[in-house]
């Protein structure tokens, strides 16, 4: 079915004829055969967001509608792959075209040729649901590729493909339907984007996701199946944030969605990743990750497609029972294209011309989160963590993306550009951030840590609150005005925010800092602070105590190889009590 275009405004365009098709049909526009979506209808008229250049398109080129709604293709093959907004892969297309990529190439998602290992796991006679899983196939060396079912169908296994090498298209098992349909199944399945992927339950976050980075795992933590938001102006280390999260996060995937970002920084996550060893594999990262990279100078409409692209794979991959961490960045230029395209759509605009229903779809887009039981027969959790990133214009926190954000998500990472300028990273405020799990996570930490874990992290949030008031009282006084426990505040809350908050990226010991070692540093900061509180009682003069030769020692702990931190600690521990009780006992002796 075919209609014509009677209209063409930038990426909009409009349609008549089109009476037969429904609302979100892929439609092919023109003698190129440019890729649109239906975003409104009226009688026959079709409205169409196109998702490449139009340059050139007139009234009266044909339009031809593909009778389905936008969709992924979901198989093997999407691990260590490179794709545009809507999942065209560009290395396939560099291959084709040159790297110069014309419009209205068609190049499928997955490799049709590609053969891969399938080992099946059902056998003839099983009951199927949607779900379960008829065989694997080792995808890269750190993930097992589950071929399921495809979620709303059921029947009878009559036939499974033996062990051996397939594509993706040959059929590997027939299903046979109460009503005696037969249904061929492949290794791939589509699924519409802008629909969620079904699930059995969703439970409550019980699990934190560490990411090595100490300002997040011990301050203020996600959890696995969490949302989060990393605003900041420009400048402030969103993105290298959200790099470290892709790069260190304890999860099986990752889906990272560029989405509008600069290219340069797409560039460095493709050449940094490959490099870069998974610290829980030993293998590459690229073997855990599924890149979406609409940069800013790639069509506008594809970069609002590219968020549901990229958290429809991460959906894939979470019903296979793994942990899926999705990263974009940014959700900001992501609302600006939802701002252009409602706007030549006539829309009456909302706040700052944002549409009406901007916070709706980021509410859409975050509600897909979650830690979920997988729908099928065999019990399976699989959880789906996401982080956005929000670029307010010049950092104000009070426009609406960044408002309807702070509505939705539970960590709130709030970055901060002062800090960046002082080249304190991760550059997270540590008085404008909070994270809402820490009441769900409390029972694991204190599993695994003892209660010593939770009563540190608040003791230390309580210094640096102290730090920040006392620091206006420093400005109007001086600091000899304090008294000595006031000047010990300020000295811990520094310590903590040196020798703790801050890291060094270009370390590799300090790049990625797991729990354990987080814990014991945090408790040897504050055994400092308890021991210098006794010592000053005694009447220890307060300046010996900063002077200490241990102080300098638990600023370099932070730089013990990681096969040795805990023997070191222990040590620094020992030497740090033996060194303030020497200074007590001569501020006894003077008293």
């Amino acid at each position: 079915m075919s209609g014509k275009v009677v209209k063409v405004s930038g990426p909009l365009v409009v349609a008549t004829g089109l009476s037969d098709a429904n609302m979100s049909d892929v439609v092919r526009v023109g003698p190129q055969r440019l890729i649109g979506e239906i975003l409104t209808m009226k009688g026959d008229s079709a409205s169409i967001q196109v998702y490449e250049e139009t340059s050139g398109l007139g009234p009266g080129a044909e339009v031809v509608t593909t009778g389905a709604p936008m969709s992924v293709e979901l198989g093997p093959g999407m691990i260590e792959g490179i794709y545009d907004g809507i999942q065209r892969p560009l290395e396939k297309i560099v291959e084709k075209v040159g790297p110069c990529i014309t419009r209205g190439v068609e190049v499928p998602a997955l490799d049709h040729e590609k053969k891969w290992e399938f080992t099946p796991v059902a056998k003839v006679g099983d009951k199927l649901t949607g779900g379960d899983v008829l065989g694997t196939v080792p995808e890269t060396p750190v993930v097992l590729h589950k071929i399921m079912v495809p979620p709303r169908v059921s029947g009878t296994v009559t036939g499974i493909a033996p062990a051996g090498r397939y594509t993706v298209l040959d059929t590997i098992a027939t299903l046979t339907t109460e009503d005696g349909k037969e249904i061929p199944l492949t290794m791939a399945q589509k699924w519409p984007v802008r629909v969620g992927r079904p699930y059995q339950h969703k439970y409550p976050p019980t699990k934190p996701l560490c990411s090595g980075q100490r300002v997040i795992d011990t301050m203020f933590p996600i959890a696995k199946g969490g949302t989060a938001a990393v605003p900041g102006p420009f400048g402030s280390g969103k993105t290298v944030v959200q790099h470290q999260l892709a790069k260190w996060s304890d999860v099986d995937i990752v889906v990272y969605i560029g989405c509008g970002e600069r290219g340069n920084e797409m560039t460095d996550v493709l050449r940094e990743f490959p490099e870069l060893k998974d610290p829980r594999t030993g293998e590459s990262l690229m073997k855990r990750t599924v890149l979406i990279a609409n940069t800013s100078d790639m069509p506008v409409a594809a970069r609002e497609a590219s968020v549901y692209t990229g958290i429809t794979i991460a959906e894939y991959f979470r019903d296979m029972g793994y942990d899926v961490a999705v990263i974009a960045d940014s959700t900001s230029r992501w609302a600006e294209a939802l701002r252009e395209m409602s706007g030549r759509l006539e829309e009456m605009p909302g706040e700052e011309g944002y549409p009406a229903y901007l916070a709706s779809r980021l509410a859409q887009f975050y509600e897909r989160a979650g830690s979920v039981e997988c729908i099928g027969s065999e019990e399976r959790r699989g959880s789906l963590t996401a982080v956005g990133a929000v670029s307010p214009p010049g950092g104000d926190l009070s426009e609406p993306v960044a408002q309807a954000t702070m509505r939705i998500v539970k960590v709130f990472w709030a970055l901060d550009a002062s800090l960046a300028y002082k080249r304190h990273f991760p550059a997270i405020n540590w008085l404008n951030s909070y994270s809402l799990y820490l009441d769900s996570l409390k029972p694991w930490f204190d599993e695994n840590f003892g209660p010593a874990f939770m009563q540190n992290r608040a003791q230390a949030m309580s210094l640096l609150q102290s730090e920040a008031s006392l620091n206006e009282i420093v400005q109007l006084v001086g600091k000899d005005a304090l008294s000595p426990a006031d000047q010990l505040t300020l000295e811990t809350a520094r310590m903590v925010r040196e020798d703790f908050l801050q890291q060094n990226a270009f370390m590799d010991v300090d790049s990625f800092s797991e729990y354990d070692r987080q814990a014991r540093l945090l408790a040897m900061i504050l055994e400092y602070d308890r021991l210098c509180r006794d010592a000053i009682a005694k009447g220890a003069p307060v300046m010996q105590l900063f002077d200490i030769p241990a102080r300098e020692s638990i600023g370099r702990a932070k730089s013990v190889p990681a096969d040795e931190y805990q023997a070191v600690y222990e040590t620094i521990r020992q030497e740090m009590a033996a060194q303030i009780e020497a200074v007590a006992a001569q501020g006894g002796d003077q008293a």
